[in-house]
This record gives C-alpha cells, sequence and structure tokens, in this order.
C-alpha cells in the first residue's frame, strides 16, 4: 500500500478552524510509527490544468488567486490554489498507482468533494475527486464510480458528474446537515443515501450496503473513494455513531469488490483521525 502526501500541506492554518494541519501530520506520525501495515511513501505528481478544467471554469481558478475568503467556512490563504493543485496532484498519482496495480490512499488536505465547478465551499477549493473521474475517462476507462461515505453530502462532486456519461455517485451522508442537499438522487447517475442524525451503527451499514449494491451493478472498472471519518462518534461536526471499527468495516466491503480504489481523503476532524485512518487502512488490506 502506497500513502501519498506532501509536507508542505500542513503550511496553510486559521485559527481555530477545523480543517487543521494536524489532521494530516499526526497522521503522518501515526503511520510511520505503526507496524501492522507495511506502507510505501510516494509524493503527488504535478497537478495537470488540462485534467483540473475538466472540472473547473479559468474563473474559478482565478477566482483562488483572489484575497476574499469564498464563506465563512472556508478562507482565502495566500497560497491556498498551490495547496488544492498539490492535492489533485496527490489524486492523480493515486490514479497512477492504481492502475500500477498498486492499493494507493491520498493523505492530502484541503479536501475537495464540495467544490463546484465555479465555487469554493465547506473547505474545499478543488474537486480532486471528479477531475480523477473525468482523467481517468479521458484516458480509457469506460466506467468510473465515486463512492464517498463523508458525513457531508458530496455536492461538488454531483454538480460536476451529474448526467456525465460514463459515471456514478454514491454518497451515504447525514441529512439534515451541511451542506443542505443530498435528500434524493440527482440526474440519471447521482444516487444520495440520506441518513438522519445519530443513527445507530447497524442501521449506518445498512444503508452502506445497499449503496455499495447499488454501485456493483453500474459495474465500475474503477472506484474512487472520498474517504471521509466524521461520521465518528465523536467527531465535532456531525452527529453520528460509528467507531473505528466500523471504518475498518468499511475498508473490508470495498476490498470485497475486487474493483481498483483511488481512495482519496476528505473529511475527519476529531483528534482520533489518525487511529480512523489506520482502521480504514487495515481494512483495504484485509488486515
Amino acid at each position: 500500500m502506497k500513502i501519498i502526501t506532501d509536507e508542505r500541506c500542513i503550511e496553510f492554518s486559521s485559527l481555530g478552524h477545523p480543517e487543521r494541519p494536524a489532521r494530516v501530520g499526526d497522521t503522518v506520525k501515526h503511520l510511520r510509527a505503526q507496524t501492522d501495515l507495511r506502507l510505501q511513501w510516494a509524493k503527488p505528481l504535478p497537478a495537470d490544468e488540462t485534467a483540473i478544467l475538466r472540472a473547473h471554469s479559468k474563473r474559478h481558478l482565478a477566482r483562488l488567486k483572489e484575497p476574499e475568503d469564498f464563506d465563512e467556512d472556508t478562507p482565502s490563504y495566500p497560497t491556498i490554489l498551490d495547496h488544492a493543485r498539490r492535492s489533485v496532484g496527490a489524486a492523480l498519482a493515486a490514479l497512477e498507482l492504481v492502475r500500477a496495480g498498486e492499493m494507493p490512499f491520498s493523505l492530502m488536505r484541503p479536501p475537495g468533494h464540495h467544490a463546484t465547478r465555479d465555487q469554493a465551499m465547506g473547505f474545499c477549493y478543488l474537486n480532486s475527486a471528479a477531475i480523477i473521474a473525468l482523467e481517468a475517462l479521458a484516458t480509457g476507462t469506460k466506467r468510473v464510480a465515486v463512492f464517498d461515505f463523508d458525513v457531508h453530502h458530496g455536492n461538488g462532486t454531483e454538480a460536476i458528474l451529474v448526467n456525465h456519461h460514463g459515471t456514478a455517485c454514491y454518497s451515504i451522508h447525514q441529512h439534515p446537515c451541511y451542506p443542505g442537499t443530498g435528500a434524493a438522487d440527482v440526474g440519471d447517475n447521482c444516487f444520495n443515501f440520506p441518513v438522519a442524525p445519530s443513527t445507530p451503527r447497524s442501521e449506518y451499514r445498512s444503508t452502506l450496503s445497499a449503496a455499495l449494491e447499488k454501485m456493483l451493478k453500474f459495474k465500475p472498472e474503477l472506484v474512487i473513494v472520498s474517504a471521509g471519518f466524521d461520521a465518528y462518534s465523536r467527531d465535532p461536526l456531525a452527529q453520528q455513531t460509528l467507531e473505528a471499527e466500523d471504518f475498518h468495516w468499511i475498508g473490508e466491503e470495498l476490498r470485497k469488490t475486487a474493483i481498483p480504489l483511488v481512495n482519496l481523503l476528505e473529511g475527519g476532524y476529531s483528534d482520533d483521525l489518525p487511529q480512523l485512518i489506520l482502521a480504514y487502512l487495515k481494512g483495504l488490506k484485509g488486515k
């Protein structure tokens, strides 16, 4: 298994903001110290603008260079476009690695699944999942699924990929919750599986299993996993009940599909994030 990261992704922060450098910094330390998994480490690729512009507009890229905040949750940092590009570059590296038979996990920030074609929002600036889905299609893959288990609906990925031939999106998320979307399916290829706040773990697993079953009927050649760990019982930004063993189970269930997986870190804001990610990685490896 290869972990793709870049130490520069911890170089931006906003006082008190939950999307903080320790999310990645502490996880890197934890993964380097553990002995249960043999991990290799890789760097992002350069983020090709052609790939980015399949999902985002030139106007959006220009806006990311401007100093005004995007909303109260999404600050404008001086070098945020560079950081967001590196997140995309890590996803591009993950795509390359999975095509070479590897099992990659992109451990980067900022996350991406709320970013739409023209709008940064929800801590997200460039939508790596959508960019990689379109890149995969453009480079020979015929059917690409996005499987999003972040507790918040992947509205940006949905907005970019809705009705796009060869793609399908499956999102399991709390509703009501930020960003307020995802109550029902959209278009002919975006399938939403909302769960109420404080849903019991067994029911959450059943919903996720239903989403996986539906995804398998699509018969994707590649699955892009928007891996969010904020459905955890002690996450500060939602009201769910999952524990570390549930994320291990999610990894196991995805491994059992035997479909190549590009794993991208999205949310997860508790201090236990490093343990949750390790549990998921163990599930992916059958450990």
